[in-house]
């Protein structure tokens, strides 16, 4: 009966838990609602305003019901660096995780850092420093393309205006230790990364969203090297498993990127 438990995996694991059965909800809810459309939802005690319900429902499996940022504090007061906080989804996760952690949350884009900060107050969730600049490798300012959602980025087709930048390498020096430094800010890891190279010995875990985008030099292995000079075990995942590869070469819905990954780092002591 092989052949009957790989047909039902799928079903059962949507199934499985509270939050995937809550995941469904949402679905059944908001799946049809228009694409890039603010709108409010609902899910569990919280109400969020969003840009664009199909990325909420995403941020909400990856976060909620897959749990990817999940991680062990050594100390129940955490220090947490969340670059591309977006519109608060990851720090909600965070905060139910780790109520006591200190969250330091940086948004590029003015109109998402709006709803993150309106979000965390409509919420009463406390804890958490937003800074609504671009995380680069300097504060000299960056040319940044606005645009529905989650798009939004240096490489971004739309129109590009400058916006004030942060430089990441500032804030890892002044901190002792950071249990948990999040990075996903649209195709600008690789030269943060980069400057930040010699300031990562006390970072315990290390997410980095990688994206590679059409046109321009993909830079993993320049990542990649960048995790295991400063100790970390690695794990390397993607969203799009796509077929036929050879052929098929462009990132599903995307015009200009052509590979996104999940590198998941863990320091070994």
């Amino acid at each position: 009966m092989y052949w009957l438990r790989y047909l039902l995996k799928e079903p059962f694991q949507a199934l499985r838990t509270s939050r995937d059965r809550e995941f469904i909800k949402l679905l059944l809810k908001y799946g049809d609602s228009k694409r890039h459309d603010q709108k409010q939802v609902s899910f569990g005690k919280y109400t969020f305003e969003v840009p664009d319900v199909m990325s909420f429902l995403w941020q909400y499996k990856e976060i909620f019901v897959d749990e990817f940022y999940l991680f062990k504090a050594s100390n129940p007061k955490p220090v947490i660096l969340d670059c591309g906080a977006n519109i608060g989804m990851s720090i909600l996760y965070f905060k139910n995780l780790y109520p006591e952690s200190k969250v330091i949350a940086f948004e590029a884009e003015p109109a998402i850092s709006a709803l993150l900060s309106a979000n965390l107050s409509r919420n009463n969730i406390t804890g958490v420093e937003v800074i609504s600049k671009a995380v680069w490798k300097d504060a000299e300012g960056i040319w940044f393309g606005s645009e529905s959602a989650d798009s939004s980025s240096i490489y971004s087709q739309a129109e590009k205006k400058k916006i004030p930048s942060v430089r990441l390498k500032d804030y890892l020096e002044k901190e002792a230790k950071i249990d948990f430094l999040k990075i996903d800010i649209e195709g600008a890891e690789t030269a943060v990364l980069d400057d930040c190279r010699k300031s990562l010995s006390h970072v315990e875990n290390l997410f980095v969203e990688f994206h590679s985008y059409i046109g321009n030099t993909q830079g993993l292995a320049d990542v990649i090297q960048i995790f295991e000079e400063n100790g970390f075990r690695y794990f390397i995942d993607t969203n799009q498993h796509r077929s036929k590869p050879f052929v098929n070469h462009k990132y599903r819905g995307n015009d200009v990127m052509d590979l996104q990954l999940n590198i998941f780092g863990w320091r070994v002591r």
